[in-house]
């Protein structure tokens, strides 16, 4: 599956221990974040992530264009808890996308373990019927 990786400035310290736990799931996966969380968790786990741009300059757009193209099958974005003056825009496009292409996301840890144990159940193998890059669908082309 394809996985994509966000987390804001305070939160990269919880994803990366997030991704530690859970390196042997992950590493079975297609993995991509934006640029300065994927260093940090590559950097800690020695997981191969594909790196977008730093989130700032576009990185998140980045993500949000592939969730659009069906490129995506889950996404873990550890927000900010703390209180934004530009709440809602980018990172209400993303979760907007998500909602729009049926993506699960984790936007806490709680959430986010519930999903990569299921994801090492099998539990989102369903993905891989709705997603038209998945190698499932591929196969026969």
């Amino acid at each position: 599956m394809d996985i994509a990786i966000i987390a804001d400035d305070t939160k990269k310290e919880l994803m990366t221990q997030f991704c530690i736990a859970y390196c042997g799931i992950l590493a079975r996966h297609n993995l991509s974040a934006t640029s300065v969380t994927g260093k940090y968790i590559s950097d800690a786990t020695g997981l191969e992530i594909e790196q977008m741009m730093a989130g700032i300059d576009g990185g998140t757009e980045q993500i949000a264009a592939r969730i659009a193209y069906n490129e995506i099958d889950l996404l873990f974005y550890f927000k900010s808890t703390e209180p934004k003056y530009d709440e809602g825009g980018v990172e209400q496009d993303v979760l907007r996308l998500c909602d729009i292409y049926n993506i699960p996301v984790a936007t806490n840890i709680a959430t986010a373990e519930a999903l990569v144990m299921a994801l090492d159940r099998g539990d989102l193998d369903w993905r891989k019927l709705i997603n038209p890059h998945s190698e499932y669908n591929r196969k026969d082309l």
